[in-house]
């Protein structure tokens, strides 16, 4: 059974940093695509930042880009998200998810994953 459980969120200022980790368990992570998304309240999920399973490539969004940072370590099962010099506007709830495949390639669009974590709550806020 595919688990993931997101960690790390919490409150910080502006201008702060976090570092989300998704911890994965059931499966083996070498072989699946992982990605970021988040969700503000009345907004739809977006896409953050992805990472393919062959080769590593990463991909972001342009609203994130040179402020995020996203790596895997497949020997702890673990996919962090880096996040530094944070605004107001990167506040929501953080998803991670997974799909299965080889793939250089990764997606930021939510349709494209099949197995969510339950979330973890980012506040910006001075």
């Amino acid at each position: 059974q595919v688990q993931l459980v997101e960690s790390g969120g919490g409150l910080v200022q502006p201008g702060g940093s976090l570092r989300l980790s998704c911890a994965a368990s059931g499966f083996i992570l070498d072989y699946y695509v992982i990605g970021w998304f988040r969700q503000a309240p009345g907004k739809e999920r977006e896409g953050v930042s992805c990472i393919s399973s062959s080769d590593g490539v990463t991909y972001y969004a342009d609203s994130v880009k040179g402020r995020f940072t996203i790596s895997r370590d497949n020997a702890k099962d673990t996919v962090y998200l880096q996040m530094n010099s944070l605004k107001p506007e990167d506040a929501a709830v953080y998803y991670c998810a997974a799909v299965p495949g080889l793939f250089s390639v990764c997606a930021l669009t939510p349709y494209e994953y099949d197995s969510w974590g339950q979330g973890t709550q980012v506040t910006v806020s001075s």
